[in-house]
């Protein structure tokens, strides 16, 4: 089975073995091919209909706005819900998305859209992948939830599984979130009995207290200062600079193998093994913040394991569920006896359902050899996006299928919506990046029909400003 296959649905293969996976279409209904060798997704109507193309004006691609069905009642009638219950510290999303299949997300009007941003680099498998969706429903239907106060299986079998791909022996804290995962590294940060921690300028590991002090955006801090202390921010990808701030007094120093939010940072070759070289000297803990790079993204367990660096403390969350909320300490050597009972915990660590998604989506990555296809897909993404040889565009950098594209100006944003109007999903991070991280089954039929719609978008934006 492809890996983005939904367990009842009728579907027809991309017609290329080497595409990657294909999409999913609904439960019970027949997946129809793209009409024109995989360049022009149509948009279906309402949940529940086949893919099919639709008659030009909703395309996914290169097809211009649909007018006010973008808008339309059902999706108007979500969003005034949503203003009417929700705290307003998200803002109001700019979409309601009420469906999902592999690489594709439908509104509330039944309009379809390429997801290149996958919930945050979260959807690793896609959406209502079957396997994610098969592990829930048998975990849920015999042990739902036990607290820490008792054992259930598939937690051990998660941790030992993190171990395994780590290589190493260690011990495993599980949590809800990646703030939650960097906050447990904080901790253990605390119990060396050193205050001093050393992160990174523009870095970001969450907003809770502890990791928000970690956090190097001085927007995001403010209006919650003081902050737990002793932290210092040095620039990103300056060897020179941990090396002046790190001392035998650091706890630990938390980076990132590649800052996501700030862009897709990527740091120069060796910054990773200087980082593990200058903790080693003072006795200080390394943390790597895997959270957004981890678990396949960058065509690795660990990004780090590509320049072969092992840190004392990784934190993982997004893509390990699946599109379900957990979070993983992992901390080796020393590092592991740190916490110790009622040092830390949560009600809801390891809980057995979350942890059943979470090995289905390992399994799956292996099975189904993944993490090649990542690094092709990368590759694919990348390079298509460079030959766009487009004006907006300054830099395409990153790692597998992680990438930041960097624009000529602060038309992020714009950019961004442009993109949502030819139906393709992809963040804004900062002013002027883009970043995307499209589901880890993402097949070259998909990469190329969302280059030409962001070609498309570009230009479109390129136009408004030199008009």
């Amino acid at each position: 089975m492809n890996p983005s296959e939904h367990a009842t649905s009728a579907l027809v293969p991309d017609g290329d073995d080497d595409t990657g996976a294909g999409n999913g279409s609904r439960a019970g209904a027949a997946h129809v091919p793209d009409g024109d060798g995989g360049t022009d997704v149509g948009s279906s109507g309402r949940a529940g209909a086949a893919l099919t193309p639709d008659d030009g004006g909703t395309t996914v691609g290169n097809g211009s706005r649909a007018g006010a069905e973008l808008g339309g009642a059902a999706n108007a009638a979500l969003v005034r819900r949503w203003r009417g219950v929700m705290m307003d510290n998200f803002g109001t999303p700019r979409l309601p998305l009420v469906e999902g299949r592999g690489c594709r997300v439908r509104d509330a009007e039944g309009n379809e859209y390429l997801d290149f941003f996958g919930g945050i680099a979260v959807n690793a498998l896609g959406h209502a992948h079957p396997a994610v969706v098969r592990a829930v429903c048998a975990q849920v239907a015999s042990l739902g939830h036990v607290s820490n106060l008792f054992i259930a299986e598939p937690t051990v079998r998660l941790a030992e599984r993190l171990l395994h791909l780590a290589g190493r022996a260690g011990r495993v804290y599980f949590s809800n979130s990646g703030a939650e995962a960097n906050e447990a590294a904080f901790k253990i940060g605390r119990l060396t009995g050193r205050t001093h921690m050393v992160s990174t300028t523009g870095g970001f590991h969450g907003r809770t207290m502890g990791a928000l002090a970690l956090t190097g955006q001085s927007a995001k801090q403010k209006p919650f200062l003081p902050l737990p202390g002793e932290v210092t921010h040095v620039p990103y990808g300056d060897a020179a600079a941990l090396r002046a701030a790190v001392t035998p007094d650091t706890a630990l120093l938390v980076l990132e193998p590649v800052q996501g939010e700030n862009g897709v940072i990527v740091p120069p070759p060796g910054y990773l093994r200087a980082a593990r070289e200058i903790t080693a000297a003072t006795g200080t803990l390394l943390v790597l913040d895997e959270v957004q790079t981890g678990i396949g993204r960058t065509g690795h367990w660990f990004a780090a394991q590509a320049e072969g660096v092992e840190a004392d403390v990784v934190t993982l969350a997004k893509g390990l569920g699946g599109g379900l909320p957990i979070g993983a300490t992992l901390a080796f050597g020393a590092a592991a006896d740190l916490l110790t009972p009622g040092a830390h915990g949560s009600t809801f660590s390891g809980n057995p359902v979350v942890c059943a998604a979470a090995l289905a989506v390992l399994d799956t990555i292996e099975r189904d050899g993944i993490l090649d296809r990542v690094l092709r897909a990368g590759q694919r993404l990348r390079r298509g996006l460079e030959d766009l040889a487009h004006p907006l565009v300054r830099e395409v950098r990153g790692a597998g299928l992680l990438v930041g594209v960097a624009l000529e100006g602060n038309l992020a944003a714009r950019v961004q919506q442009a993109a949502q109007d030819r139906r393709l999903l992809v963040n804004a991070a900062v002013a002027d990046v883009i970043r995307l991280a499209p589901p880890l089954i993402v097949s070259d039929r998909e990469v190329d029909t969302f280059l030409e719609g962001f070609g498309a978008a570009l230009s479109e934006v390129h136009a408004q400003v030199h008009a």
